[in-house]
């Protein structure tokens, strides 16, 4: 049996499935685009793999996602979210998500699909960088500062630079 001479997933079944099939593949689907920013941003401060151990709970608690549901959520259903240990219980994170729902709702308005403008910041295209070593990637780029700068602007919460450049990195 060949062995995944791969470091960075490990040995890890669940990182190393998410490494194999869905890191650095374009995305075109507004509620997968919605999760993996809720995703990013929980993951601020913490590794990818304890997210991804939780996802199948983010999934659950997050109603799979569904943007209007997580919009229209009340204090009574974020009090809810705090306490539910399937997932990351950071308030402010879970607060965001809400807003975020609701500021992506209103892109989805305005562009018809939140695909429609997020994918405007790399001109439709998938930017490669051609790494040659890990210590080479940048913890931002002049495109992630953009799409922070009119995410912010448009009322979105933990889309700095950095998660945004995490965030083209793995699927736009």
């Amino acid at each position: 049996m060949e062995q995944n001479t791969c470091n960075w997933p490990g040995n890890d079944p669940l990182m190393m499935a998410y490494h194999d099939n869905e890191w650095g593949v374009p995305l075109h689907d507004d509620r997968k685009l919605f999760e993996f920013m809720v995703l990013d941003a929980f993951q601020a401060g913490l590794s990818w793999k304890t997210i991804l151990h939780r996802r199948e709970g983010f999934r659950a608690s997050f109603d799979n996602f569904d943007i209007e549901k997580i919009a229209a959520y009340d204090e009574d259903r974020i009090q809810l979210l705090i306490q539910d240990t399937r997932i990351i219980r950071n308030q402010s994170k879970i607060r965001s998500t809400v807003t975020n729902a609701r500021a992506f709702l209103k892109v989805q308005e305005e562009f018809g699909t939140f695909d429609r403008y997020i994918w405007q910041f790399t001109a439709g295209t998938t930017i490669y960088n051609n790494l040659t070593d890990l210590s080479q990637i940048p913890a931002k780029s002049a495109e992630s500062d953009a799409m922070s700068k009119d995410l912010i602007r448009r009322g979105f919460k933990f889309v700095g630079s950095t998660i945004c450049y995490a965030f083209m990195d793995v699927h736009i």
